[in-house]
């Protein structure tokens, strides 16, 4: 007679531990941490916003922290038709697209070189690149004051008849100037990628262009887009290039329109907060079209695998 045989009662599994008291104080005190700073960044905005939906008199009376007794949008309606805000806006929109876009194509070619093609003399390159941008804006303001009104430009593109008092001139600055930062961070993004995906184009036969512009670049767009975020922001909110090589007032940028909302005697802030909000419009709007994009660059090799 057999007996039958005995089986083991199953194992327990050990259920994962859950994060302990101080790493929940931990997490819990980086959230405080973390919200007091955004809080700190955006009370000026907040600050501003508040101020121009009240009357400068309630403001005068009351104080900008006491509680509103009136809310409109006038000022904002003041703010864009007394200072003619459209023709800047504009002026600073030729300013910066074409600025970003040609900015971002040089720097991605130039770091595609650098990185990619194995050139020598490229870390030579990138340092000079990466130098640039620690000469400060101010040291180079007079010689390239000179050397814009020795520019000679036909009159379709400059009524001056030079590269001064031309948005040729403003532009030109400004891809000087961030070239630089973008070679930088694209040529150590560019560094990266996998270099089988370029030795395989070119067993496919793909050509320099190819392999820069197919091949590369797609790769590079979450780079691209926080660059180009950051870029727009810098070159729209510039405020020296336009005031140094612009004398024609209808060609300033849209910053330089705040400066018509103030009297010679008497300045109504709320009414300069509503025209710096309207002026802060378009790179939030950037900002938030791009921020998918932008953040993914952001975060792009914070973690392995």
């Amino acid at each position: 007679m057999t007996t039958p045989a005995t089986t083991a009662p199953p194992v327990p599994r050990p259920t994962p531990a859950g994060p302990g008291p101080a790493r929940r104080r931990g997490r819990f005190g980086v959230q405080i941490f973390l919200a007091a700073v955004s809080l700190a960044f955006l009370a000026p905005l907040l600050l501003a916003v508040y101020a121009s939906l009240r009357p400068y008199e309630e403001t005068a009376k009351y104080g900008y922290f006491s509680l509103p007794r009136h809310l409109s949008f006038d000022y904002y309606r003041q703010a864009f038709v007394d200072s003619g805000m459209s023709k800047y806006f504009l002026n600073s929109l030729i300013i910066a697209v074409p600025g970003v876009l040609l900015t971002l194509f040089l720097a991605s070619f130039v770091a595609f070189a650098v990185a990619r093609l194995r050139l020598r003399g490229g870390i030579v390159v990138l340092m000079v690149f990466t130098a640039g941008n620690l000469l400060p804006q101010q040291v180079i303001v007079t010689p390239l004051y000179a050397l814009f009104n020795k520019i000679p430009l036909p009159y379709w593109m400059s009524d001056s008849m030079t590269m001064y008092d031309s948005l040729w001139a403003v532009i030109a600055v400004q891809i000087a100037f961030q070239l630089g930062f973008c070679v930088f961070v694209l040529a150590n993004f560019m560094r990266t990628l996998p270099r089988e995906i370029l030795e395989a184009a070119i067993v496919d036969g793909a050509g320099v262009w190819a392999q820069y512009w197919r091949v590369t670049l797609p790769l590079c767009r979450p780079a691209l887009a926080a660059l180009g975020t950051l870029q727009f922001t810098w070159m729209y909110n510039d405020f020296l290039w336009g005031l140094v090589f612009l004398s024609d007032g209808d060609k300033l940028p849209v910053t330089s329109a705040l400066n018509n909302l103030r009297g010679q005697f008497f300045t109504d802030y709320n009414l300069l907060a509503a025209g710096s909000v309207i002026v802060a419009l378009p790179t939030i709007l950037v900002f938030l079209i791009l921020q998918r994009h932008f953040i993914a660059g952001l975060t792009l090799g914070a973690s392995k695998g």
